[in-house]
């Protein structure tokens, strides 16, 4: 892995995707005592930068591999970024989801072409039927986050914002699966000299704060729950090592300030945000004594919400 390599991907998914905007506020500045910049990536196609790392992981195959199709499972963005991609590069998407996702996510995936085959709503049924389609179709498995071409996907996030303001201090990102942390801190290492990497996470979810405590990966409880819905997955062992040695910390967040972070870009700066994306923003918040005077990124990670159903 080197900056090259990282060059490369980026310039292979361009055609791809959309170079989404970085937007400021004034008043948000004010707030944080602070200079922010959000990196808009619920304006990338499909509504999120995992359209990113899907694209990539596609684009990596060799030709044989692209004519047997891709599957994944996911009952969220990437199960859309997927298909998306797929039907891009020409190449069919089998998407594992849970019977219980919402109807409205299913829609999506139907639109951009992908297969859906539904399983039982928990961890074990997904892998196992993921594995079923793999075998039988013949298709490649591409992990939402735990992939070395999706995690090396994501990282172009971080370098075309890092491009436009190299003077960056810190870039916040959400934690979820770990792929665009994982992204970050490679896109951080080469094409920064001073930039650190700061992780938000929920803290009724908060597996990875307690894998950097504990050194191994960790998980959480079954019922726990968060609005943060996209971010309930865990770390796995291709992003995890890049995470623990490349993040500066972890800040935790609670329900409501996640709900008035959201609400405050809502308000203040009029785009949509998914309250995912709205989890490296409270941290800020939460934590802002210790970045004041400071150039702080902020990755938006999505869009995509139900707009039927806002926490506020």
């Amino acid at each position: 892995m080197n900056k090259q390599t990282l060059i490369q991907v980026h310039n292979r998914v361009k055609p791809y995707i959309h170079k989404t905007p970085v937007l400021t506020s004034e008043l948000i500045n004010e707030i944080c005592e602070t200079k922010v910049y959000f990196k808009c990536e619920n304006f990338q196609k499909m509504g999120a930068f995992k359209m990113r790392g899907a694209t990539n992981a596609i684009l990596s195959l060799t030709e044989e591999q692209r004519n047997k199709g891709v599957v994944t499972h996911s009952s969220g963005n990437f199960a859309q970024a997927l298909s998306l991609a797929a039907k891009k590069i020409g190449v069919k998407a089998f998407i594992v989801m849970p019977k219980n996702a919402p109807q409205v996510k299913k829609n999506a995936v139907k639109t951009y072409k992908g297969e859906i085959i539904e399983c039982d709503s928990n961890p074990i049924a997904r892998e196992e039927m993921a594995e079923k389609v793999r075998i039988e179709k013949g298709a490649t498995f591409i992990h939402p986050s735990n992939d070395d071409e999706v995690i090396l996907g994501q990282a172009t996030v971080a370098i075309e914002l890092l491009e436009e303001y190299p003077q960056l201090d810190y870039i916040f990102t959400p934690i979820g699966g770990g792929g665009l942390i994982a992204g970050t801190i490679l896109a951080v290492k080469y094409f920064s000299e001073k930039c650190k990497v700061i992780g938000g996470e929920p803290i009724n979810v908060d597996d990875a704060y307690r894998s950097l405590l504990s050194g191994k990966i960790e998980y959480n409880d079954s019922n726990s729950i968060t609005i943060a819905d996209g971010l309930r997955t865990f770390l796995g062992d291709r992003n995890f090592p890049i995470i623990k040695k490349g993040v500066e910390k972890i800040i935790r967040v609670e329900e409501t300030e996640i709900i008035n972070a959201m609400k405050l870009i809502w308000e203040r700066m009029k785009i949509i945000i998914e309250p995912s994306s709205a989890v490296a923003f409270a941290a800020l918040l939460k934590d802002k004594e210790n970045y004041k005077n400071k150039e702080v990124g902020i990755i938006i990670s999505g869009g995509n919400v139900d707009v039927t159903n806002l926490p506020f």
